[in-house]
């Protein structure tokens, strides 16, 4: 009876040393966990990875963030690799790290300027962040185009780059022959933008491509296949009301808007322009300064003289 009661005192102790120690505990866990799991925060990227960097933010192997600007790169290098789920830990030395993640993950304007970085194929339709006290972060995403959607619009692809991008021409006229073909193929999707009615897939490439409208989502993900598929460095360029092109080209940035090149005329016109058509920043804003107003210091690459 004694030698009982003796084990099951020693066996209250020992709980209790558990819960007041718990976090302590899983503190350690997670240090050590981290130490024999670092192979594996090694990300696997796919085709679409861009192997390039921005000014805002960068590719990185260091899946330990240390600071804002690093946790941004973590960010933005899991999205750019295809990843649907990843898990990272916040370093002891980062006292900040889940204070910075919490802020993050419910900034979605910021979570989409991100995404504007990376390849059509790789963007998000909606990304999922999950977090301890302890530091473990996981994220899932939610791909904007399906396996199917893929396949097919690569297809599409593949096919029109034979007939519009002409070997030995200049990047200037191939990438006219895209842009006059998207616009001449394509109509702007009024009854999504304006009343929220969803017949089609225009917010990405597969409307303009297959269904034949668009926003302007559907004109800058379509134009961006075709840069990609040229080997052109770009970005999609966003404001709180519109989304296009940002290309680099002859060593410097430039605008280039489809959907603004595609106007909605009340006689029903389809219309093609060339307002829009590789601009600086300047000119840009001399011409439209409603939905073309952008954050400079996002896309500074672009950022005014």
């Amino acid at each position: 009876m004694k030698k009982s009661l003796v084990v099951l005192g020693i066996t209250f102790i020992i709980i209790g040393c558990l819960l007041l120690y718990q976090e302590k505990l899983q503190k350690a866990y997670y240090s050590l966990l981290r130490t024999f799991t670092r192979d594996e925060l090694v990300l696997d990227k796919n085709e679409y990875y861009r192997d390039y960097d921005f000014n805002f933010v960068q590719n990185t192997s260091n899946m330990e963030p240390k600071n804002r600007q690093e946790l941004l790169n973590v960010f933005y290098t899991i999205i750019n690799s295809g990843a649907e789920d990843f898990t990272f830990y916040c370093p002891d030395s980062y006292s900040g790290c889940l204070q910075e993640v919490e802020v993050l993950a419910n900034d979605q304007d910021l979570l989409s300027h991100i995404n504007n970085f990376v390849h059509p194929f790789n963007g998000f339709n909606h990304i999922e962040t999950q977090y301890d006290s302890l530091g473990k972060v996981s994220i899932h995403i939610e791909k904007s185009y399906s396996k199917k959607q893929i396949q097919q619009i690569e297809e599409k692809v593949n096919e029109l780059a034979k007939q519009l991008i002409v070997s030995g021409d200049s990047d200037i006229n191939n990438i006219r022959r895209i842009h006059d073909y998207i616009i001449n193929h394509t109509i702007y999707d009024s009854d999504r933008s304006d009343y929220n009615i969803t017949t089609y897939d225009s917010d990405i490439a597969y409307g303009p491509l297959f269904q034949g409208y668009g926003i302007c989502g559907g004109y800058t993900d379509a134009m961006e296949l075709f840069l990609e598929e040229m080997g052109i460095k770009s970005y999609k360029i966003s404001s709180e009301q519109h989304v296009w092109n940002a290309v680099y080209i002859d060593g410097k940035w430039l605008h280039l808007d489809l959907t603004w090149d595609d106007p909605v005329v009340s006689t029903g016109e389809n219309l093609l322009e060339h307002n829009f058509f590789l601009i600086d920043t300047p000119t840009l804003l001399t011409l439209e300064q409603t939905e073309h107003i952008y954050n400079q210091s996002i896309y500074s690459e672009l950022k005014e003289a």
